[in-house]
């Protein structure tokens, strides 16, 4: 039953804030209290008399303000050392719990960040780290009642949540480690740009090509439609004046009474090119010496390119590209004559038709020599230059009418039924009709007499 004598203010004492310390002196108190309370008159028995010792267990900063000692006038009671003691205790519990409750708060924000951390990295789901630390147990939940149990565990827990966080950070810096550089991503992202620049250029081009294209395709279309129309609305303007002028579009003469270089008639159509022809046509004429020319056709290069001439004393020539042949023609006594004159390239052949009767025919006439396009028709006068430079002594005097040219050598047969009047064929490359002929200085057109009427001349 003895007691033993307890320093107040020992150093070896644990902090009362310090949960490990906690328990010792949660039992050293109520092991005060029991001694205390039941061994109280023996100590006194056994104690020198006038002096008492209190064992009690205190933090050192309970120590440090000072240790109940034996007062002067007398030692406390000791329900009044207990009372003390007691609300020393309750101080303690009260800074524990508030220290807990920190360390709550703390290590709950810290567990919200790591888990949007985590569940942000696909790498574990939020809370998976609460079982992992309590090795199956909620540590956010119950905790346990035993200080050094709880500083145990907040240790753990605030290490595991720092290896956490150094975990990231390494996946983290691996990631950017590993990742484009933003002046990589740019250049990348431009030179991506300037192909699609490039393609889309080059489709623009590609269809501003097409457009142009197209465009030309159109406006070609668009020129051939409107000659086309253009040549429709003349052939229907000479049609209504043909019909207006005379009974019939061909039924005209055109008179040349002067032989002057200033009389003269044009045909407004041109030639194609020819590798044969036949020219027909109604004439009458009593001038001398010679009738003069009643056709020439002239090209650029090649004035000469066709013409009939009767001019002096000379027979009726044909001159081909310049080239002449002599016509067994008679036709200067004043009557109507229908004559016809046929060639074909090949070896150059000729033939002369008088009224309907073949006359003559030869060949090497301008042979493999074909009749250039694009000329100048002219009636009555010998061209000297395309469409110009008559000549007076070369011009007709008389009338013609029924000038009529084909691509082709008629035949004999149709030769006679034109001139007997049994048929009537105007010409497929120049026909006989009043709008394709224009008159200059004072020719002029009239009415002509019938076929048959012409026929009785002969």
């Amino acid at each position: 039953r003895g007691v033993r004598r307890v320093a107040s203010g020992a150093p070896s004492q644990p902090s009362p804030r310090s949960p490990a310390g906690m328990l010792p002196v949660v039992a050293g108190l109520l092991l005060a209290v029991a001694a205390g309370g039941r061994g109280s008159s023996s100590a006194e028995q056994e104690s020198p008399p006038g002096s008492r010792f209190v064992c009690t267990s205190l933090p050192l900063e309970a120590a440090g303000a000072g240790c109940p000692v034996p007062m002067q006038g007398g030692a406390l009671p000791p329900e009044e050392e207990l009372r003390a003691t007691v609300l020393q205790l309750r101080e303690t519990v009260l800074q524990q719990k508030e220290t807990i409750g920190s360390h709550r708060e703390a290590i709950r924000e810290l567990t919200g960040k790591l888990s949007r951390c985590e569940g942000a990295d696909g790498k574990s789901a939020p809370g998976t780290w609460k079982k992992e630390l309590g090795k199956g147990k909620d540590t956010m939940g119950d905790l346990p009642r035993d200080p050094a149990q709880v500083i145990d565990q907040l240790s753990r827990t605030m290490q595991t949540l720092k290896d956490r966080l150094e975990s990231l950070e390494h996946q983290l810096r691996a990631n950017v480690s590993y990742a484009a550089l933003p002046n990589d991503l740019r250049e990348m992202l431009q030179r991506r740009l300037g192909d699609l620049e490039r393609q889309l250029l080059s489709k623009v081009a590609e269809l501003e090509d097409e457009k142009s294209l197209l465009h030309n395709e159109t406006s070609a279309h668009r020129q051939k439609t409107e000659t086309a129309l253009n040549a429709l609305l003349e052939r229907v303007s000479e049609l209504e004046k043909g019909n207006s002028a005379f009974k019939s579009p061909d039924e005209f003469k055109v008179s040349l009474p002067l032989r002057t270089n200033y009389l003269y008639g044009k045909i407004k159509k041109t030639l194609p090119e020819l590798y044969a022809f036949t020219v027909c046509l109604w004439l009458r004429s009593s001038a001398s010496p010679g009738i003069g020319t009643p056709f020439s056709y002239a090209v650029p290069g090649q004035a000469n390119e066709i013409v009939l001439i009767e001019w002096g004393n000379n027979p009726i020539e044909l001159l081909i590209n310049d080239k002449v042949a002599q016509l067994p023609l008679f036709i200067s006594d004043g009557k109507w004559h229908h004559i016809c004159i046929t060639w074909t390239t090949r070896d150059g052949m000729w033939e002369a038709f008088q009224d309907g009767e073949k006359l003559g025919t030869g060949e090497n006439l301008a042979p493999w020599h074909p009749i250039k396009p694009g000329g100048v028709l002219i009636l009555g006068q010998e061209q000297d230059t395309v469409g110009g430079r008559f000549d007076a002594t070369q011009a007709f005097v008389g009338e013609m009418s029924q000038f009529n040219i084909w691509d082709r050598v008629l035949k004999a047969e149709d030769i006679t039924n034109i001139a007997n009047c049994s048929t009537n064929m105007p010409g497929n490359i120049i026909p006989w009709v009043d709008n394709n002929v224009d008159v200059f200085g004072g020719a002029t057109k009239w009415p002509v007499e019938t076929c048959e009427e012409r026929l009785l001349d002969l």
